[in-house]
């Protein structure tokens, strides 16, 4: 194929190294890439149509940046980049100019990547595999690179700045939130536009959440194996580009829209937090197509083994991405500055992010990433939290993240999940989990909202799926069922999914209560995953990644019917509960230990007899019911000055037959049950020494009251 040649039409001048991507000054745009082992830098102009107009070598090559201006260039110019250099993959180079490349950089991406045996840099089918070099030109089947104007009105806008012990997480996903929900404009479903709808915003305002977590909305790609079968990346854990939107999330195609979006939740005092890939990226292993990265210099973007040929798969992906390297930490940093202050994010979920911390030695708290983000100001003032695990060496570092940081506690999510379920022996590590888990996150002066606390979450069942299947269901996902996980400490309690049992209903709809009271009144920064307020279903699929359907969607029509609005009411309940007794969001590591000086306990456990629990009384394998008492007297700081708060009764029962509870007397106190998830709702006054009987499986709360009081 012959080469194409370009008539130089627009001028360039030298332009400068900093900032990196393309910058719009008002004047003309600045373009720089680095890339520190290339030779030639070309960008490569694009019109309205996608087709390549023209090619320009960058002039300067300064600290590692190829760079250029452009005087005449203006927002909404598409292009990208070809870059010069040895393809050598047993050397870890990989350049091929005959691939158009994104610019990591990149503020908005237009188009959808096309899977064509162009977009790699080997011949595919080849004998010698990677080893070989491929010149078919790949421009027709890339997204193409836009220049914007980053100007925007934000108004008035102001971060809720919402403390980490007055948290809740709802965690969730831009198109599953809305593509069903009727009170959307069609135009809008599944897009930042939808989720910025005042039905939307309403529920969330209403539900009593404080933080909305959306599943990635960097621009990823879609798995070509997926789309084979008619299936989507669905949760978007396949990054293309660390500064760009997600373009099927623009109902507009402006980035403004994902501007208004976080300017219309800071109004209703809710804060925006994404959850971000920095661990890996779309392009796989050196098997895996050359979009970006691996074109620009894959030596210093990806973690090569020995054999640079190859590369060092902490993910399960196929490659890692390099932080210990200056030219991707920095990418990384710049990334998230630009999303707390362009974008005005209030925080970060960071995705397997024990890779993050891992240097050549292994997991170090002390790492080259985590010390950046520790020390950075802009960053060390939003919300980070730690996905503490992945799948290479020393990969599970639960509680091991350095101070700042919160991390997604699975502890809970497992303990809780089997204490319900009746598995003997739980009790013990149940009253750990409650009450922060000290065990996990008490040191460096980490506090109880270090723990993420979550029953459910995007990768699982729900909630309802939960307390409905024993057994996974991904069939949909045509792998024959064999993805997703096993150990789901789940239970179908008689009849694996639906069931037309008033009694299994009955007993299901109790445990999802139980379940959500926990995870809402445990100390730590609960995490409720988006439909499970209302019991939504994905009919037993614990993996839906690939499932950009009605499966996924959160289904508003269930909400809306009496069990959907029982439950969201519940959780309702709850949360405000959570909100109006500040023991219930205490953030101080609960301890048991008396103090002489102001004779209290901060927390008691006894036995259902009003007694202490002994150590025969925690060691005994069918154990499932205790109270604990917390006390409002207790100094709620490290000033010795006693506390004023109301003293608190948690009352739990997770045997399958009814348990009396002898509840403690106090002088001139009565107790007023503010919740018993057996009826969902508020409870009689009761006297102190006065009994309760706590039927079977079930959790209640109740509040000192004084007798004066009525």
């Amino acid at each position: 194929m012959p080469k194409k040649s370009f008539v130089a039409r627009s001028r360039i001048r030298e332009g400068r190294p900093f900032p990196l991507g393309a910058t719009w000054d008002g004047l003309g745009v600045n373009f720089a890439l680095y890339s520190a082992h290339a030779t030639k830098v070309e960008l490569c102009l694009f019109d309205a149509r996608g087709r390549e107009c023209e090619r320009i070598v960058l002039p300067e090559y300064t600290d590692e940046v190829w760079h250029g201006y452009l005087p005449d260039a203006r927002p909404g110019q598409l292009y990208g980049y070809r870059v010069h250099g040895p393809y050598a993959p047993d050397a870890g180079h990989r350049f091929n100019p005959n691939k158009l490349l994104i610019d990591p950089y990149a503020r908005r991406l237009v188009g959808a990547l096309k899977w064509a045996p162009a977009l790699f840099g080997y011949t595919l089918g080849h004998r010698d595999a990677d080893l070989s070099f491929d010149r078919r030109d790949s421009a027709a089947y890339i997204p193409k690179c836009a220049v914007i104007d980053p100007s925007f009105t934000w108004g008035e806008d102001r971060r809720p700045a919402r403390p980490w012990s007055r948290t809740v997480i709802y965690e969730s996903h831009v198109r599953g939130l809305t593509m069903r929900h009727p009170d959307v404009p069609e135009a809008h479903r599944g897009t930042f536009a939808g989720l910025r709808e005042e039905p939307v915003v309403r529920h969330l305002r209403d539900l009593g959440v404080t933080a909305v977590e959306l599943l990635p909305v960097h621009a990823f790609a879609d798995d070509h194996y997926l789309e084979e079968k008619g299936l989507r990346n669905y949760w978007g854990y396949n990054t293309l580009c660390f500064f760009a939107p997600q373009p099927r999330y623009l109902a507009s195609g402006s980035i403004d829209e994902f501007k208004q979006m976080v300017a219309r939740l800071h109004a209703e005092g809710l804060e925006v937090i994404l959850d971000v890939v920095y661990n890996h990226t779309a392009e796989g292993n050196e098997l895996g197509p050359t979009l970006s990265f691996r074109g620009i210099d894959n030596a210093s973007y990806y973690r090569l083994a020995d054999n640079p040929r190859h590369y060092i798969n902490d993910t399960g992906t196929g490659n890692t991405f390099d932080l210990t390297s200056a030219g991707a930490l920095r990418l990384v940093a710049d990334s998230l500055r630009y999303w707390v202050t362009e974008m005005h994010v209030d925080g970060f979920r960071f995705d397997l992010a024990t890779i993050l911390g891992r240097e050549r030695s292994g997991f170090d708290p002390s790492g080259s990433f985590l010390d950046t983000v520790r020390q950075d100001p802009v960053l060390s003032g939003v919300k980070l939290i730690a996905e503490p695990w992945d799948i290479g060496p020393g990969g599970y570092q639960v509680g091991n993240f350095p101070p700042g940081w919160a991390e997604w506690n699975d502890r809970f999510r497992d303990t809780v999940r089997a204490f319900w379920r009746g598995d003997e022996g739980k009790l013990p590590e149940f009253v750990t989990r409650l009450t922060g888990s000290a065990d996990l996150f008490n040191r460096n002066g980490r506090r109880p909202s270090a723990s993420v606390n979550f029953i459910t979450a995007h990768d699982g069942f729900t909630l309802r799926d939960l307390v409905s299947y024993a057994h996974k269901h991904n069939e949909a996902n045509g792998e024959d069922n064999r993805d997703g996980h096993d150990h789901n400490l789940s239970a179908n309690y008689g009849v694996e999914g639906p069931s037309e049992d008033a009694g299994i209903e009955a007993l299901r709809l109790r445990q999802q209560r139980n379940l959500l009271a926990t995870l809402l009144l445990a100390q730590g920064t609960p995490m409720l995953l988006a439909g499970d307020e209302f019991g939504q279903t994905q009919h037993g699929n614990n993996n839906a990644y690939c499932q950009d359907n009605e499966i996924s969607w959160l289904d508003w029509d269930a909400a809306a019917r009496p069990p959907g609005q029982e439950l969201t009411a519940f959780v309702q309940r709850v949360l405000s509960l959570r909100e109006r007794f500040p023991l219930l969001h205490h953030n101080r590591f609960l301890t048991g230990r008396y103090d002489p000086e102001l004779d209290v306990h901060d927390v008691c456990w006894l036995r259902p007899d009003g007694e202490a629990m002994g150590d025969d009384d925690w060691n005994a394998p069918h154990a499932r019911a205790l109270m604990m008492h917390l006390d409002g007297r207790a100094p709620v700081s490290g000033l010795r000055v006693p506390g004023t708060a109301a003293s608190l009764l948690l009352l739990v029962n997770a045997a399958e037959e009814p348990v009396v509870f002898r509840l403690p007397e106090v002088a001139s106190v009565h107790w007023r049950m503010l919740l018993d998830t057996t009826t969902g709702g508020r409870g009689p006054r009761l006297p102190g020494g006065g009994e309760w009987t706590a039927e079977g499986r079930s959790m209640a709360l109740l509040a000192v009251e004084h007798d004066e009081a009525g």
